[in-house]
């Protein structure tokens, strides 16, 4: 590894992180800083980050098909009418994260997801309007910055604000991690392959304003 970069086994460069698991390598290329701007998708987003809170994202990407199908889709409106019997369903279920603070989580944050659309036209809306400045990003995107940078000016201000509207599992670490994978910041470490791909991605996205 090389300033956060570590050549693969099937020849490509990607961010250190990844290792050689293919599904891993897979949601590295396909999914991770790629723009978002789908409401279901964003918080099913912001969920699986909250799960993933004390374990590794690849235990979690591993198990997603299966919160997905716990949480009918990640569809707020529905998870949001999630009953006592369902968290006691949920908590029987070994194919994901048998925690009762994070599922209960859900739930609730789907309850907030309803009022925070309602309030700024989307979720989405909400999510990108704390898209830094491109003076605020970092002059370097390297292996030391990023372990470095763990949260933001941003994300803090976007944890701060999710706490009060009564979310919970969203702390300011949870929150940048959030921008990362749904491109608001574009974190593939120089030289990573797709670094420039969800650059020219995000140039192109039109942030959603409702």
């Amino acid at each position: 590894m090389m300033d956060g970069l570590r050549l693969a086994k099937d020849g490509c460069c990607r961010c250190w992180w990844v290792g050689d698991a293919a599904d891993y390598a897979a949601y590295h290329d396909d999914e991770w800083g790629v723009p978002i701007a789908d409401d279901q998708k964003l918080f099913e987003k912001i969920c699986l980050e909250g799960f993933q809170s004390g374990l590794s994202w690849l235990t979690i990407l591993r198990k997603r098909e299966n919160f997905r199908a716990a949480f009918a889709g990640f569809d707020f409106e529905r998870v949001a009418q999630y009953t006592e019997e369902d968290v006691a369903r949920l908590l029987q279920n070994q194919g994901i994260v048998r925690h009762r603070g994070k599922v209960g989580s859900v739930i609730n944050n789907a309850k907030r997801a309803i009022a925070l659309a309602e309030s700024f036209g989307s979720l989405a809306a909400y999510f990108w309007q704390y898209e830094p400045s491109a003076s605020a990003r970092p002059q370097r995107c390297d292996y030391a910055t990023l372990m470095a940078l763990t949260k933001t000016p941003e994300s803090t201000a976007m944890s701060r604000d999710l706490k009060k509207r009564g979310w919970s599992y969203v702390g300011p670490t949870t929150a940048y991690a959030l921008m990362q994978s749904i491109g608001i910041v574009n974190d593939h470490v120089e030289g990573c392959q797709a670094r420039s791909h969800c650059e020219q991605l995000r140039q192109q996205f039109p942030r959603p304003t409702r």
